[in-house]
């Protein structure tokens, strides 16, 4: 079949998912609704389904009431079970693939399972509905011309007791349906290797032969891997290495922080980014408009959502709602139900909704991944936010960073602590800090009460980390690759102290 042809056909195929989409859009919570009783109908001779009597739940209210709301720690020793063979206990297809997720607030591994239907019906219909929104924004679109460069996570998958662990990636690539790998770049014998600094020469060795029309990968990795292309090939920008580049899928980290750095990379205003919102656990919301920054939630992909309002979140009036009771602009952690067997589990993210009509969101942080030692209640959305004005305001970029709390001695007030890894540093650390916390102020009033005449936090500390300092840290614990991720805000010191240990000693910290 000639390229051309293909495109064609490939685009059709796609075109025609978009009047699904069109059913959710229209009847939002009667899918919703579907969704959970076809869940419960599936599972309701497993173990879990015996247990809480699913055969007799009939609406939202009753599941509310007889299941309770979980996190990993509740559900371990079940998926444990599974993974040594025993089945039908959370769901009744046979389940052998587990994601492996070490997190970035818990040393001990996760394993988050990952059936069958959730790799049909939720991951890889997530990616032919992210090519049908993109395709239905940009009829002249030419992306399958050519191919995408994808990189993923840096782990092979490994089998243990006859079920198979390793990065969601990973799982992904070694499932893939013949047309996604058909028209993907580098090849899957290069995307599942272990070893990330190998792998990285030969993704570019192999993908700057190809046609490469899209790029999709996690914003920070991805800059590492293109700033080597341009590096080995000598080029100035990419569309000197791809002519036909039109669009760069991205997520798993907040993509504010780099936009400015791809803007350099990718010197074309007509270039497209796409924002995805997926974790091992699932595959949930998608930017359906050209130049968006919300994400529309996908509600027909086997997984049933419910929401805790963060401002009771782990607190005794702590309540869960159904999408069709969220508010508009209020933070939320995410609870889902899913066709892995998840139930009612607590992912640890949370979100604002930026529009009910449709459901469209944004990622704001993680439920551990903030700073509220003060009451001060700083979430990554205030904090990327802020450095993005930052960085425009002093012509700085920044690479990495993460931050914590100096913790109040004595008499001494409290303060934030950030370790700043840039790609190019303000003139003036004083006035960026200075900035910073102005920034901050603005936009979020918690953290301003605190700082007002310094009652509370005095002004932050910022330090300026050492080249390579956060590839480093990463490296020395066995996380470099696509799929893992810098610790962003804490209320631990534990992040702080490593670092900045290392950029002290100006090499490399053995961390157990």
């Amino acid at each position: 079949m000639s390229i051309p042809l293909f495109n064609s056909i490939a685009s059709w195929l796609l075109k025609k998912r978009y009047h699904q989409i069109e059913l959710f859009l229209k009847y939002p919570e009667e899918v919703q609704e579907e969704v959970l009783l076809q869940l419960l109908e599936i599972a309701e001779d497993t173990e879990v389904g015996r247990a809480y009597d699913f055969e007799s739940i009939n609406s939202y209210g009753t599941f509310k009431e007889r299941v309770p709301v979980v996190c990993y720690e509740d559900v371990e020793p079940i998926i444990e079970r599974t993974r040594k063979g025993e089945q039908n206990l959370f769901w009744p297809t046979t389940v052998k693939l587990f994601a492996k997720s070490s997190g970035t607030t818990n040393a001990k591994s996760k394993f988050i399972p990952v059936s069958s239907e959730a790799l049909e019906d939720c991951h890889y219909k997530s990616g032919k509905d992210l090519l049908c929104l993109y395709l239905n924004n940009n009829e002249n679109s030419q992306l399958f011309t050519g191919k995408s460069l994808r990189l993923g996570g840096s782990k092979e998958l490994y089998e243990d007791n006859g079920s198979f662990f390793g990065d969601l990636s990973a799982i992904l690539i070694d499932n893939m349906p013949l047309w996604a790998e058909f028209s993907s770049t580098p090849s899957n014998k290069v995307s599942l290797m272990s070893e990330w600094e190998i792998k990285l020469k030969a993704i570019i060795e192999e993908s700057v032969q190809e046609n490469v029309t899209s790029l999709a990968g996690v914003p920070s990795w991805m800059l590492v891997l293109l700033n080597n292309v341009l590096q080995e090939t000598g080029k100035e920008h990419l569309f000197q290495v791809w002519e036909n580049l039109e669009v760069y899928f991205h997520g798993g980290v907040s993509f504010s922080p780099y936009k400015e750095q791809y803007k350099k990379l990718l010197p074309r205003k007509q270039f497209r980014y796409y924002e995805i919102y997926n974790a091992s656990e699932g595959f949930f919301a998608i930017q359906d408009r050209n130049n968006a920054d919300d994400l529309l939630l996908m509600l027909d992909y086997g997984i049933f959502y419910e929401f805790i309002p963060m401002d009771v979140y782990g607190s005794e009036d702590q309540q869960c709602i159904p999408i069709w009771e969220v508010e508009v602009g209020k933070n939320y952690a995410i609870v889902i139900t899913t066709n892995s067997g998840l139930w009612r589990y607590k992912i640890g993210d949370t979100v604002r909704f930026t529009s009910k009509n449709p459901y469209r969101i944004r990622v704001t942080g993680r439920t551990k991944h903030h700073i509220n030692v003060f009451g001060e209640e700083l979430i990554i959305e205030n904090a990327e936010e802020a450095l993005k004005t930052v960085c425009v305001k002093t012509g700085a970029e920044i690479k990495d960073y993460t931050a914590g709390p100096i913790f109040m001695e004595g008499s001494e007030k409290g303060a934030h602590e950030w370790i700043i890894e840039f790609r190019k540093p303000p003139k003036d650390l004083d006035y960026f800090t200075e900035f910073l916390d102005n920034a901050l102020k603005s936009l979020n009033s918690d953290y301003e009460a605190k700082r007002y005449n310094n009652i509370t936090l005095k002004m932050p500390k910022v330090h300026i980390a050492r080249e390579n300092l956060f590839y480093d840290w990463l490296k020395v614990n066995d996380k470099l690759g696509g799929q893992h991720k810098i610790p962003r805000l804490s209320n631990r010191r534990d992040y702080l102290e490593e670092l900045l240990l290392m950029n002290k000693e100006k090499g490399n910290l053995v961390v157990n």
